[in-house]
């Protein structure tokens, strides 16, 4: 098939060199202008585990093309993944896509746009062909895989003309499962939505029991596996941390809770969103309290940057909170991550007060505490004895609950974990 896919983003590009991988003849609109980037100073990509090299394979097999803006290319097939803002964008290639001579255009809509947004790009098509919604389900640091493997595909149509269509385009993606799940554009949206609602409630209240349990001297790793056998509850999204982040995920979360705060005054999901800004800053709080507010001229530690595993993004990153915090008070920070570091000292340009290790422990040489802010599978089982020669003083923060508590304490570290 030939697919032309609108956008710059992280969504586009993932679309883009999957659909190529997959025998499609893709080209990508950028919709940059007259002037291209190089594949690597684009945002995401290079932090993607896998993909600038798949979009790299692609280009050269000559299945995926980059063009620049209006440039024509014939094709009944059009793929729009833009960003939340850019609707007047997709609008405009939608509405230069109608023609009345023309039947049979299929637009998926993979957009983050308000509920009803499908219906809205339906209206400019007009009878060109039929616009189908498919929720962006991309997770960075998998992306890759979630696109190719999905777990499920939701396919939001109001109209069945163009479920043959869509099936077709979708199947070499979807031959391991039982069946799409259909629902009208409305619906689709909506679910996408309550979905990235439900999970974002899920962390701001598992975080909100951590904070309680601190105060009440309960350990909440036992609470958590608790609530995570009983099958109405399931273990996922529950365990207890500094804050969530990402791109994608924020996106959405913020966007239906703009949704639901045009129909009424407040939402709960408004509310776990302003907690976890303040979660994000729970490992600065605990070293400060344990430090009694004397931390000016102190050295910190802090493992893991990116907003989680596997990916090099620190969009909306917790470790960014922090860092500002501890700067603003004149400690020194020492930070490793095994892949976002270019992006931090982008984002940190001649700070002098941050130095970047190669290693976990030239981080922690000499320092006054160790704040464990990403859970990098590198960082679960250090060498404690090595730990404890290198650290000035024996202080573990740990913002995801990964070290044994017990272990941690009986080789002379003090431990403060997320309500533990």
């Amino acid at each position: 098939m030939r697919i032309n896919v609108y956008g710059n983003g992280l969504s586009a590009w993932v679309a883009a060199a999957c659909l190529a991988k997959v025998g499609n003849n893709v080209v990508i609109d950028e919709m940059a202008g007259q002037h291209q980037r190089a594949l690597a100073d684009i945002s995401g990509i290079g932090d993607e585990p896998g993909l600038l090299t798949l979009i790299q394979q692609q280009i050269t097999a000559g299945r995926l093309v980059r063009r620049q803006r209006d440039a024509h290319i014939a094709t009944t097939i059009h793929w729009l993944a833009l960003q939340a803002s850019e609707k007047v964008i997709a609008e405009r290639v939608v509405d230069a896509l109608s023609d009345p001579e023309v039947t049979g255009l299929l637009v998926i809509n993979q957009c983050n746009f308000a509920v009803g947004a499908t219906e809205e790009l339906q209206v400019c098509l007009a009878g060109s062909g039929d616009v189908v919604y498919v929720p962006d389900n991309l997770q960075e640091g998998s992306s890759i895989q979630g696109f190719t493997q999905p777990k499920r595909v939701i396919l939001g149509l109001d109209n069945d003309d163009a479920l043959v269509k869509a099936r077709a385009l979708f199947r070499p993606f979807t031959m391991n499962l039982d069946a799409l799940q259909l629902m009208s554009s409305r619906e689709a949206e909506f679910t996408k939505f309550a979905i990235t609602g439900m999970l974002a409630i899920r962390l701001g209240y598992i975080n909100e029991l951590a904070n309680l349990a601190d105060l009440l001297k309960v350990d909440i790793s036992v609470v958590q596996e608790g609530m995570g056998s009983d099958p109405r509850v399931g273990p996922h999204y529950l365990s207890p941390g500094c804050g969530f982040g990402g791109q994608n995920f924020d996106a959405y979360v913020s966007t239906f809770s703009s949704i639901l705060q045009q129909q009424r005054e407040g939402s709960l999901l408004k509310t776990v969103i302003d907690e976890n800004e303040q979660q994000k800053e729970l490992v600065f709080r605990k070293l400060w309290q344990h430090y009694h507010g004397d931390i000016q001229g102190k050295v910190v530690a802090i493992w893991g940057a990116s907003f989680k595993p596997g990916t090099a993004s620190i969009d909306n990153a917790p470790s960014l909170k922090i860092i500002d915090a501890l700067i603003s008070q004149d400690v020194q920070v020492q930070v490793h991550d095994p892949e976002a570091m270019s992006n931090l000292q982008q984002y940190y340009p001649a700070e002098p007060l941050i130095r970047y290790a190669n290693t976990p422990l030239e981080a922690v040489n000499g320092v006054d505490a160790l704040l464990l802010v990403t859970e990098w599978p590198e960082y679960w089982s250090p060498n404690y004895a090595d730990l404890l020669k290198l650290m000035r003083v024996p202080l573990i923060v740990d913002g995801r609950n990964i070290f044994d508590k017990t272990l941690v304490q009986e080789f002379g570290f003090s431990y403060l974990g997320v309500g533990r």
